[in-house]
């Protein structure tokens, strides 16, 4: 009912169980901050281990993986001694849309209220918002 009644009132409808789910895939994700490792060494250890797939972010490598293979990614970068800063099953989206002006205010506002509700857990969206110093 939380949830419902903090749609209705940012302006947004919530739909049926699981109607946006196909716009998901389930992803293993790592994020490796870059200073001290080599971008081949660990893109190599990483599609090794069973990767599918590596970006090369302004400070961080993202690692993704499916789910099935999150454990044995997790254990060939430990042996290396990698850390991780972030080391997770979540949700991507297929595609994502840049949110300006009101839509990201609103989305941010959506956000922010959906956070502050003590059942939900986690929250996926597909919507890109600007970084706080543009």
């Amino acid at each position: 009912a939380d949830v419902r009644h903090a749609f209705s009132k940012q302006g947004g409808n919530l739909g049926e169980s699981g109607c946006v789910g196909w716009m998901f895939k389930s992803k293993g994700v790592f994020v490796i901050d870059k200073e001290g490792h080599d971008e081949d060494e660990v893109t190599m250890l990483a599609l090794e281990a069973g990767a599918e797939d590596l970006k090369s972010e302004d400070d961080v490598f993202e690692i993704y993986t499916t789910p099935e293979d999150f454990d044995a990614v997790e254990a060939a970068l430990a042996d290396a001694g990698i850390e991780t800063e972030v080391a997770k099953i979540t949700m991507i989206p297929d595609t994502t849309i840049e949110l300006t002006g009101d839509d990201a205010v609103k989305m941010q506002k959506m956000l922010d209220v959906l956070d502050d509700l003590d059942d939900v857990q986690n929250v996926y969206h597909n919507g890109i918002l600007p970084d706080d110093e543009e």
